[in-house]
């Protein structure tokens, strides 16, 4: 009997995050009040000069094809915000504008990963990585990290997950789901070493602008190891653009070329007045992205607390992003309960909290929960966790 769909497809999963947004959409319908904190998405609206951009476009009918990497405006705006903040040296062609983040995250490892090769991905990881790494034939090499570091991923840990069939690292930092930000030591060791071995380092740079120590940093920084850096870039969280779907990736010129030439055959351009907003975002003042991150950090003071009034309940320090990744583990075999997903669906249905299980991200005791919501939902929130874990007996 011939199979329905193709073997490649049943190499991947749903996204965790997506079926459980999902769900909790349908409970909204049904009227019921949730403590949402699944999916990652900045709980502030598009800043006005950015819809204002948009509108604009429309009003002014550029509403059609563009060059599938992008309009030349639209790829100076990245090279230069990028320049500006990390001292990075990137032309023009050595940029493509992608329909959000993920697509730059799916082409960069379409167009780089062969059946056999190995890519090295740091545990816990964003949901995503694996499967689209399985979904072009390679194979994942997980590097575990420890909660009680902090989550840390250093040089060295990379170092001695490299072999001969390495063909990419996948760094995302600030992490999702933890919120551990790899030190500049430790990002700079990492690019000078895939450097040496002549493998990419692929960085997801979705929430560099959301670092809570004091320092932006990209591991294209390292201008001198630019031929194996490639940036994949999103203003999704920056500018609180999700819905908008923009997104970038900076590398080596015949790699972004064979982005584009992929894109050709998919997606084609980014929406025409997308790429205007993206235009506006990225040169004007960058005040309401300090204002958003000055914000996070008092959501993310405001839960921690929380959480320290529910015995139990542990939980790191997240350095940036705005996620949350507590350890639940003390309450498993209580009142049932054998995992975090155990966990995540019972908060959901009885306490009605949402939130993500860890094994979503390689780890079997956490779950992640979303800060980037009113001080009024961490409250509720916190309160119904509370409540739930407990009465677990």
């Amino acid at each position: 009997m011939t199979k329905t769909v193709a073997d490649r497809i049943d190499r991947i999963e749903v996204s965790a995050t997506m079926a459980i947004t999902a769900e909790a959409l349908k409970m909204k319908a049904a009227g019921l009040d949730l403590a949402d904190f699944g999916a990652g998405e900045p709980h502030f609206a598009t800043p006005r000069h950015i819809k204002d951009a948009a509108i604009e476009a429309i009003e002014k009918n550029f509403t059609r094809y563009t060059a599938v990497a992008g309009v030349p405006e639209v790829r100076k705006a990245v090279v230069d915000r990028h320049k500006a903040d990390f001292g990075t040296e990137y032309a023009v062609d050595e940029c493509v504008f992608t329909t959000g983040g993920k697509l730059a995250l799916f082409n960069a490892i379409q167009v780089l990963v062969d059946h056999g090769d190995e890519v090295i991905l740091p545990v816990p990881y964003w949901v995503s990585f694996k499967d689209i790494i399985q979904y072009a034939g390679g194979t994942v090499v997980l590097v575990e990290s420890d909660e009680k570091e902090n989550f840390r991923i250093t040089a060295k840990m990379i170092e001695a997950a490299i072999t001969a069939k390495t063909k990419a690292i996948i760094l995302n930092t600030p992490s999702n789901p933890s919120g551990a930000v790899v030190s500049r030591e430790d990002l700079e060791g990492i690019v000078r070493l895939a450097h040496k071995h002549g493998i990419y380092v692929l960085l997801d740079e979705c929430y560099v602008y959301l670092s809570f120590n004091g320092e932006l940093l990209s591991g294209a920084s390292f201008t001198d190891c630019k031929e194996h850096v490639v940036v994949l870039g999103s203003l999704s969280k920056t500018y609180a653009m999700t819905g908008w779907r923009a997104g970038f990736a900076l590398g080596p010129k015949p790699i972004i070329a064979a982005m584009g030439k992929l894109q050709s055959q998919s997606t084609s351009n980014t929406a025409s007045m997308v790429q205007r907003a993206s235009i506006a975002a990225l040169t004007a003042s960058q005040q309401c992205v300090l204002d958003m991150r000055a914000d996070y950090i008092t959501l993310r003071d405001r839960i921690l607390a929380g959480f320290q009034t529910i015995p139990g309940l542990t939980c790191t320090v997240p350095e940036g992003a705005f996620y949350v990744y507590p350890n639940v583990s003390a309450f498993f075999g209580k009142g049932g309960i054998k995992s975090a997903s155990d966990v995540a669906a019972r908060l959901l249905t009885e306490a009605r909290v949402v939130t993500v299980p860890g094994e979503a991200f390689g780890t079997s005791e956490h779950i992640r929960l979303s800060y980037a919501v009113s001080a009024d939902v961490i409250d509720k929130g916190v309160e119904r966790i509370r409540e739930f874990l407990g009465n677990l007996q």
